[in-house]
C-alpha cells in the first residue's frame, strides 16, 4: 500500500505538464493559430503571479504550494494587446502554410519539400515569388527544369502572403489537442453553417 502511494505521488507532476494554456491576445483572439498560441502551465501560473495575464478557464487538476491551492489554467488573456506581425517571414513553415500543406504541382500531402519554380541554375531566386511546396517524387523529377519542360503547372502562383492571411489559414489545421474550454475561443468569430 505504501509502495502505491508512492507511485502515485511521483507520477503526478509529470501528468500535470501535460496540460497547456491557451493563450488569447487582450482582444481575446489567440495569438496565433497555426501553430496555436500555447504556454505550459507553468508559464501560464508564473504570469498570472506576474499579473500579466487574466485566467478565463481553468482545468479540474490544481496544483499546490505549501500555503496555495490553484486550479491549472486553460485559458489565459493578456492584460497587454501584442500587436499582430504585419510582415510575413520567409520561412519553411510559413511557406507550406501559405501553400496549405499540398504540393503545387500534384496536390499530394506530406513528405514536402520546397521547389523553385525558375531553378536557381537559370537564375532563380528564393523569394515568396519563386518557391512553392513540393513532394518528393515531384521536385525530383522536375530537377532544374523549367515546369514547361517536364509538363507541370502550378496549381496557385507563389505569392507573398499577407499575415492575416496565413492566420486564416492556420485555422483550418486544428492542434492534435483541443480542450474543450478552448472551443470558444477558436472559432468564435468563424461563419455559421446555415
Amino acid at each position: 500500500m505504501d509502495g502505491d502511494f508512492r507511485t502515485e505521488f511521483t507520477r503526478q507532476p509529470a501528468g500535470l505538464k501535460h496540460r497547456p494554456a491557451l493563450v488569447l491576445n487582450a482582444d481575446y483572439r489567440p495569438l496565433s493559430y497555426y501553430p496555436l498560441s500555447l504556454w505550459t502551465w507553468q508559464e501560464a501560473v508564473k504570469a498570472k503571479y506576474l499579473d500579466r495575464v487574466d485566467i478565463v478557464a481553468e482545468y479540474e487538476d490544481c496544483v499546490h504550494s505549501p500555503t496555495t491551492t490553484l486550479r491549472i489554467p486553460s485559458v489565459v488573456v493578456l492584460k497587454d494587446y501584442v500587436k499582430p506581425q504585419k510582415r510575413v517571414a520567409f520561412t519553411r513553415f510559413n511557406l507550406f502554410l501559405r501553400d496549405q500543406f499540398a504540393c503545387q504541382y500534384c496536390g499530394a500531402r506530406g513528405d514536402l519539400t520546397f521547389d523553385h519554380v525558375v531553378p536557381r541554375a537559370s537564375g532563380g531566386i528564393t523569394s515568396w515569388q519563386n518557391v512553392v511546396a513540393a513532394c518528393s517524387p515531384c521536385n525530383l523529377r522536375k530537377g532544374s527544369r523549367s515546369l514547361k519542360q517536364v509538363g507541370f503547372s502550378l496549381r496557385r502562383a507563389p505569392r507573398q502572403p499577407q499575415a492575416e492571411e496565413l492566420r486564416n489559414l492556420g485555422r483550418k489545421f486544428p492542434p492534435n489537442y483541443m480542450h474543450d474550454s478552448w472551443m470558444d475561443f477558436l472559432y468564435w468569430d468563424a461563419e455559421l453553417e446555415a
